[in-house]
């Protein structure tokens, strides 16, 4: 579906994907199948969206954005792709960021250019991310920091002594500012 006043140049829109009134989506833009991109967005060119995706309303995805299956985008969040943005700058550089399968960005984020941030990782509201986030981690605050751990349904870990259970009672530990299985 895509409603009619919408403006999508793309012919790379997946099966089932819902784009709302006054999105855009330039020609480049690639967008798997089952997404729901919300009002008011918009998608430029060099940009790849993956299946099941949501993007809700003020939403601005820039050239060098990647977004991985079962991602949630909140409202108002921010990418960023320049770290040194000038008008009219010959000296552009496009830093390229990731948000991996499964994360979460909480609205009003502002994501920094050139970062990654992990499988099932969330971002908390109006959080500054400057640096990559590991996978599965909480990040809040400006600028932002890991405060728990989650499970791949977005509840968070049990601490347990050093270590974290998850809901399926694996147990992890926190290894070089990461997550990793506890053998």
């Amino acid at each position: 579906m895509i409603h009619p006043l919408a403006d999508v140049q793309s012919p790379t829109i997946g099966k089932a994907t819902r784009v709302w009134q006054y999105a855009i989506i330039l020609k480049g833009a690639v967008i798997g199948d089952d997404c729901n991109i919300n009002c008011h967005t918009f998608i430029e060119n060099d940009v790849v969206i993956g299946n099941r995706v949501t993007i809700k309303p003020g939403v601005y995805v820039w050239d060098g954005i990647t977004i991985e299956d079962d991602v949630m985008i909140g409202p108002n969040a921010t990418f960023t792709n320049d770290k040194r943005p000038r008008s009219k700058n010959a000296n552009f550089e496009l830093r390229r960021t990731t948000v991996k399968r499964g994360a979460s960005v909480g609205a009003a984020a502002t994501l920094l250019p050139g970062i990654t941030i992990g499988e099932f990782a969330m971002i908390g509201a109006a959080a500054l991310v400057t640096k990559d986030v590991p996978a599965r981690a909480l990040v809040v605050g400006q600028p932002a920091v890991i405060v728990g751990w989650l499970n791949e349904d977005g509840t968070k870990m049990e601490k347990v002594g050093e270590q974290w259970r998850d809901n399926k009672g694996k147990y992890w530990e926190v290894i070089n500012g990461k997550l990793t299985p506890h053998e």
